[in-house]
């Protein structure tokens, strides 16, 4: 397992693995039905605060704040979680979170975890790791357990099962319940108030028994050393509370100064994410209290290609993210494509220029997501802490193409122009030096218009695929600094 893997196996370039998303009318179906009852409820929520621009611009600048000043506030919050009783451990990458976890749960003596929803375990491969030392994990939240059970993957931040239906969930119940746990009810229908009974009654015994819990977290305070997880259904507060021993696996950037900035947070997250005022269960929780809740916590900060992204001057607005997954919902790309063809646990707008920043662009999944956008900007004007999504799009489209210098792991290093992109790049420099040129400019202009009745409608070689579902645009009769100096600008037209 590589030191960055990010949740998903090897996967082909966005382009191949849309092409068949995109011919499934069941997901699409399901996609389109959820995505748009999501954001039009979202709009809704959103639309009750008179202050929301001004809420928006406030968590952009708590967390451009936080990562200028991003060592300074993890020593704090380092203390402060120790003062309280916790114990913090430090991970550079996938390979060394899992094995602190693995240890961890070994020195317990258990072979089973109970989790809340956690993306960066998913992000670092945790479940598979702890099968390998023989530790069981069961996901507790109603999707997760859904895709764990019907052995699938995530494809929403927020709602991972988005692309199944409840026959599929019914039938994943039915026939997958009896292996990890307790059986479904007979005569299970799809109706949505039994199968999450049916969820309930898997859940509760694994709850009541598991003697270790794992956890991620939304936000970490660092004057306090306090947790922070949000959610909408309980199970995450079981976790916390029930288990002996809670181990959190959390994203160095997930950090806050204080308590105060919270409140900016927790107003934009549950109206952004679910479209609710605020979420049914907030579960804070400092160290560890004697006679409340587990006896034992342990924190795993994870970088994970963090500070290498951190590094980057216009890619580091990626780490202001706070899990919403509002840009999924409006992304007319995931809408038709859904997530798994984004070859990561993040999908959708945040994951196309978060996990190419995460394990670089050597891949040739991760040199496709940059491009895997119409540059709509509907993800920017949703985002809660106004993350420019579009424009990192554009940069990692350059570093891809262009190569250059970027950190990895920690060190400068410079990339190799990516292959295929020859014909590109000889066109933007053709380009550049053109426009630097004005005489060349002008001559090209002038022959370009004087020749247009024998220009095609298509390109050929490598622009076919850019001119397959589009025209060239037609080149007008006479070049526009000619009518300028014609017209005098336009003063000497007739009307």
């Amino acid at each position: 397992m590589s030191g960055t893997f990010v949740g998903m196996p090897a996967f082909p370039a966005f382009p191949v693995a849309a092409h068949e998303a995109v011919n499934n009318r069941t997901l699409r179906g399901n996609l389109r039905h959820a995505t748009h009852t999501i954001r039009a409820k979202r709009a809704k929520a959103v639309a009750e605060l008179s202050d929301w621009d001004a809420l928006r611009e406030a968590g952009k600048q708590i967390k451009d704040h936080t990562l200028r000043h991003l060592d300074r506030y993890l020593i704090q919050l380092e203390e402060s979680v120790t003062a309280a009783g916790g114990t913090v451990h430090w991970a550079a990458d996938a390979d060394e979170a899992n094995r602190i976890v693995t240890r961890l749960v070994q020195e317990t003596g258990e072979s089973e975890v109970v989790k809340v929803k956690s993306m960066a375990t998913q992000e670092i491969g945790l479940n598979e790791a702890l099968e390998e030392a023989g530790i069981r994990a069961y996901e507790t939240d109603l999707a997760e357990l859904i895709v764990q059970l019907g052995k699938d993957r995530p494809s929403h931040i927020l709602v991972p099962a988005i692309h199944r239906n409840r026959g599929e969930i019914r039938e994943i119940f039915a026939r997958e319940m009896s292996e990890w746990g307790r059986p479904a009810p007979d005569g299970l229908t799809d109706t949505p108030a039994e199968l999450a009974e049916a969820a309930r009654l898997h859940l509760r015994e694994k709850f009541l028994r598991a003697k270790v819990g794992v956890s991620g977290a939304n936000f970490m305070v660092a004057e306090t050393g306090t947790l922070v997880v949000v959610e909408s259904e309980g199970n995450g507060r079981m976790c916390l509370t029930l288990p002996e021993t809670l181990i959190s696996v959390v994203g160095i950037e997930k950090i806050v100064p204080t308590w105060q900035d919270l409140e900016v947070f927790l107003q934009t997250l549950p109206r952004s994410s679910t479209a609710e005022r605020m979420n049914p269960y907030t579960s804070t929780w400092t160290g560890t209290t004697d006679g409340d809740g587990p006896r034992t916590f342990h924190l795993v900060l994870l970088d994970n290609g963090r500070t290498d992204t951190l590094a980057d001057e216009v890619g580091r607005q990626a780490l202001r993210c706070i899990r919403c997954s509002a840009c999924l919902n409006v992304c007319p790309v995931y809408e038709r494509a859904g997530g798994h063809a984004y070859g990561s646990v993040y999908p959708g707008p945040i994951g196309a220029i978060l996990s190419p920043q995460l394990r670089g662009t050597a891949s040739e999944i991760d040199a496709s997501l940059p491009y895997a956008s119409s540059l709509c900007g509907a993800c920017y004007e949703v985002c809660p802490v106004a993350i420019d999504i579009p424009e990192v799009l554009v940069h990692l489209r350059e570093r891809v193409v262009e190569g250059g210098p970027v950190t990895r792991e920690g060190n400068k290093v410079v990339l190799q122009p990516a292959k295929g992109h020859a014909a590109e790049r000889a066109a933007m420099r053709a380009a550049r030096w053109t426009f630097t040129h004005p005489g060349a400019l002008r001559t090209g202009q002038r022959l370009a218009s004087r020749t247009r009745r024998f220009h095609p409608r298509t390109v050929p070689g490598p622009g076919r695929a850019w001119t397959g579902t589009r025209d060239l645009p037609a080149v007008p009769a006479e070049p526009f600094r000619d009518w300028w100096q014609r017209t005098n600008g336009g003063k000497g037209e007739t009307k």
